[in-house]
């Protein structure tokens, strides 16, 4: 008797038959990253060209290659530190209070018992993700001018009023607290979801054990969720440069540059606006470059120190 031995082509082939569905699921997302993110990346060749609208940048007899010209004009910028400390800055609050919030909150929320006011209180909290960058800056320029609600409330209590939103130093707080309201809510969906994935034996396990609610959330519920928390640390870490952008220029003014200025508002401001495309190209193609690289170094160090890491 003789045993057949499928070659392993036709068991790829025997694979994708048996998982066709899935594929077909995957492949709009597949064609929309295709599209949209690897088609548009040939671009990128303008960082080393004066490129000019209308020109053409790939078999043009009539480009003009400049090398590095560009990166060295915006790493030798009279602002280049000021941004670069900015950006580390706000993205250091984000990464510091912003990042842990979400969890906090989902380890309230999985403690709280009554159901009907879990709902309410997730519901609730879910809404400022859903509700327009351009509206939440509008709310927290009119709070925080002179005539606002805070300083309304700080003159009842006999305070000097104080201009919050051309204030320097107050800036940084604005905007972390602003993200926290805006995203803490929504962010936590992820973390409730692991926790809920959690095997409750092991809990009932820990009450007859004598383990109370806080230890069962620090021996049981943290560890479960681990691995979520450090992918998405990962890439938190990994954005370190991009800051919240959008944000920040619907919040900032020319008062305030001082400590809002980041790398993502000069670009739009000084490069964008001013049709200068290959300089805002090459200042893309940086500090996607320090991402990356933030990337990989955070994920060697999850790699070595636990058994999560991207790859």
């Amino acid at each position: 008797m003789t045993l057949k031995v499928e070659r392993p082509k036709k068991q790829k082939i025997k694979n994708v038959k048996d998982n066709i569905e899935l594929y077909l699921i995957m492949l709009p997302v597949l064609i929309f990253i295709f599209i949209f993110s690897y088609i548009p990346m040939y671009g990128i060749i303008i960082a080393f060209q004066d490129y000019s609208p209308g020109s053409g940048f790939l078999f043009d007899p009539n480009i003009k290659w400049v090398g590095f010209k560009h990166f060295t004009a915006f790493i030798t910028n009279m602002y280049f530190w000021r941004l670069i400390k900015n950006t580390i800055v706000l993205s250091l609050l984000n990464l510091g209070i912003v990042f842990w919030t979400p969890i906090i909150f989902a380890l309230i929320i999985n403690e709280l018992t009554a159901v009907k006011y879990k709902k309410v209180v997730q519901t609730i909290s879910y809404l400022p993700h859903f509700v327009s960058a351009v509206v939440v800056a509008g709310m927290v320029i009119s709070f925080t001018n002179t005539d606002g609600i805070i300083n309304q409330i700080r003159g009842l209590m006999g305070f000097e009023i104080v201009a919050y939103n051309n204030s320097p130093e107050a800036f940084p707080w604005i905007y972390t607290i602003t993200n926290i309201w805006k995203s803490f809510g929504f962010g936590s969906i992820l973390y409730l979801s692991s926790i809920a994935a959690i095997d409750t034996s092991m809990y009932e396990s820990a009450r007859i054990d004598g383990a109370n609610r806080m230890k069962q959330m620090w021996y049981i519920t943290l560890p479960m969720i681990r691995p979520t928390i450090t992918i998405m640390l990962i890439f938190a870490i990994g954005g370190l440069l991009n800051a919240n952008s959008e944000m920040i220029l619907l919040l900032y003014n020319p008062a305030i540059y001082s400590t809002a200025d980041v790398v993502g508002t000069y670009l739009y401001r000084d490069a964008l606006l001013t049709g200068q495309f290959s300089f805002g190209t090459a200042v893309g193609v940086f500090t996607s470059i320090i991402n990356f690289a933030l990337v990989f170094a955070a994920n060697a160090v999850a790699r070595k120190t636990s058994d999560y890491s991207l790859w």
